[in-house]
């Protein structure tokens, strides 16, 4: 996955690399997931995850709930109902790692909720720019945040809080969370989305340094919580 981003800064087949790096993300986050959570809970939870993300997007892109409005471009393919299925993928594929991040700094079952709905959202302040910059999609009210508009981090964050749901229903509220390698794919989507922003994208350096801080924040305390065990409600 890391090979594969590094590849996509150099090369000119935009759309080849956000679906073959996304597919590799959903596939790590899924082999992790398994690790600890077994293959059938694993699988129920990137299938929630996906229909989620896409049912979010198909309402997005029809009504501007609850992102505002915004359409895309035709960049991404293939396509259901207008939306790009690489879309909800990163959804289930990004959510995963996100959710580990929440049960390592969460105490209960809310505090696991939001603190991964906020680790799942501090991605999009990278994700964004970057495929409005690529043509992915185009807002029909450009915003402050480097053309993205507020609502949409406000969606992010309601769609992350149903999303860490889903998963707490499915992987078991009641299993301990300790392991490392869903939040080491977290934390390494991190840093190359901060070194790709910083050396890469034009006049990305100030991306790199918000989403930086973003993810580091959530991924640094839920290091910190492996370092202790604590029985989760």
């Amino acid at each position: 996955m890391a090979v594969a981003q590094v590849a996509s800064s150099r090369a000119g087949q935009v759309v080849l690399y956000i679906t073959l790096i996304v597919a590799l993300l959903a596939l790590t986050s899924l082999c992790f997931t398994a690790a600890w959570a077994g293959w059938r809970r694993a699988g129920t939870a990137a299938a929630a995850g996906f229909t989620l993300g896409l049912l979010a997007e198909w309402a997005g892109t029809r009504t501007g709930f609850p992102f505002g409005g915004y359409r895309y471009t035709g960049l991404l393919h293939p396509s259901a109902a207008t939306v790009p299925l690489v879309v909800p993928l990163a959804w289930a594929a990004m959510g995963l790692p996100s959710y580990r991040v929440g049960c390592g700094i969460g105490r209960g079952r809310a505090g696991r909720v939001l603190a991964g709905a906020v680790a799942l959202t501090a991605w999009d302040l990278f994700l964004d720019p970057q495929m409005l910059q690529a043509g992915a999609w185009h807002w029909d009210h450009p915003g402050p945040y480097h053309g993205v508009p507020l609502t949409n981090f406000a969606g992010w964050l309601l769609v992350s809080v149903l999303l860490m749901v889903l998963f707490e229903a499915a992987l078991g509220p009641k299993r301990r969370r300790r392991d490392r390698g869903l939040l080491a794919t977290y934390t390494v989507l991190g840093v190359m989305e901060t070194v790709g922003f910083a050396a890469v994208f034009p006049d990305g350096r100030a991306v790199a340094v918000a989403g930086a801080v973003g993810m580091a924040v959530p991924a640094a305390l839920a290091w910190a919580g492996t370092r202790r065990v604590r029985p989760h409600a």
